[in-house]
């Protein structure tokens, strides 16, 4: 059974809460549930995971290398400013979708940059909640064509 690492970065424990103009009304604990829901109706296996620690994020990427086919990445403000996750994740060479709540391309200029984007396999922006289903659907379909 394929396996799919859910990584949300910084302030993501807010959700819900946190700027909901921008990021929605629906917490981590709901897109969990929803993410680990669309697993189990489409027959792969869903961890999740959140930390606001970028070394956290480092390890759990590193973790994931042998024990889960993909990730799930939602870095939150390290998407802008982290080279350390860009080089974790090509030093475990795991497909990885990155993944935005809000379209990043329509806000401030410093968040149109990302240090993840040369190292994942695809983006998904601007879509709220439902975009962490539709990154999951991505990534299987990236894992099924490279099998």
């Amino acid at each position: 059974m394929l396996s799919v690492l859910i990584l949300n970065g910084p302030n993501l424990n807010l959700l819900g809460t946190r700027q909901p103009q921008i990021y929605g009304r629906t917490t981590l604990a709901d897109v969990e549930a929803m993410c680990a829901a669309h697993g189990q109706a489409n027959g792969f296996e869903v961890t999740c995971a959140q930390s606001n620690h970028e070394g956290a994020l480092v390890d759990a990427i590193h973790a994931a290398k042998g024990t889960h086919d993909g990730i799930v990445l939602n870095a939150g403000a390290y998407t802008h400013t982290s080279i350390a996750l860009h080089d974790a994740i090509a030093g475990t060479e795991l497909p990885v979708v990155e993944l935005h709540l809000s379209n990043i391309h329509a806000r401030e200029a410093f968040r149109h940059h990302s240090f993840i984007a040369p190292v994942a396999v695809g983006m998904i922006c601007g879509f709220g909640a439902a975009g962490y289903t539709l990154a999951l659907d991505a990534l299987l379909g990236h894992l099924e064509d490279t099998s």
